[in-house]
């Protein structure tokens, strides 16, 4: 098992890990990957609602990754409270290389073996872009420098993407890439909760946020995602 990096006594005390509202290519189940997308109508409503249920934590600092559909949901949440979204590159998607636009059969179809082997939690480089460990480190690297800078005590919000998210938790928690398998994908517009107790990150809460029309089955509330996040 991999270990845990230490949390630092300052900066940041919870981590809310905010996923993009949907795009286009999440509806198509598209692979993105690094590719650019942009929100939908249903995503930037998706923004929307998470984002007046998240300005009332109220957050101290909010980065994004500089992917747009990740930058415009936190966009949302910059306009009610006021605060810079900072644009960090190490929060991007994992860079999936030759799978990336791809429809999730189309790959399927293509790398049969690597599909699998992926699907099933497996460590390994896909189309020759990287691997989930790697993807873990930038991202956990990325959330414990920008939680550095955030207030002592504060509230980081960090608006991403559910590959890079994921991935960034296992690290967190210093659980090994394999883990993956048993750590369910977040909804758009939907967020996990870190926090620092005892020099060491937890995990809170996963997959939270206000329950909206289609939802699956499980959605907290507005009121609910409010407590779950404080």
């Amino acid at each position: 098992m991999s270990s845990a990096p230490e949390a630092s006594g300052g900066g940041a005390a919870t981590l809310v890990l905010w996923r993009h509202g949907r795009t286009g290519s999440n509806a198509e189940g598209r692979f993105q990957g690094q590719l650019d997308t942009a929100l939908d109508d249903v995503g930037r409503e998706q923004a929307r609602t998470s984002a007046a249920v998240l300005a009332g934590l109220p957050p101290d600092r909010l980065v994004t990754s500089d992917l747009r559909r990740a930058a415009d949901t936190a966009g949302e949440l910059a306009s009610l409270t006021g605060l810079e979204a900072h644009r960090d590159p190490d929060l991007r998607e994992l860079d999936a290389g030759a799978w990336q636009g791809l429809l999730h059969r189309q790959i399927e179809d293509g790398w049969p073996q690597m599909h699998a082997a992926w699907r099933s939690g497996e460590d390994v480089r896909i189309g020759g872009g990287e691997r989930r460990s790697e993807l873990g480190r930038r991202v956990a690297g990325a959330l414990q420098r920008q939680a550095a800078l955030t207030p002592d005590g504060g509230v980081l919000v960090a608006a991403s993407h559910s590959g890079a998210l994921r991935a960034g938790v296992l690290a967190l928690l210093g659980l090994p890439p394999e883990a993956w398998a048993g750590l369910g994908s977040l909804g758009n517009g939907r967020w996990a909760v870190v926090e620092r107790r005892h020099g060491r990150w937890v995990l809170r809460g996963y997959d939270l946020g206000p329950r909206r029309p289609g939802d699956a089955a499980g959605g907290l509330s507005s009121t609910a995602a409010e407590r779950a996040v404080v």
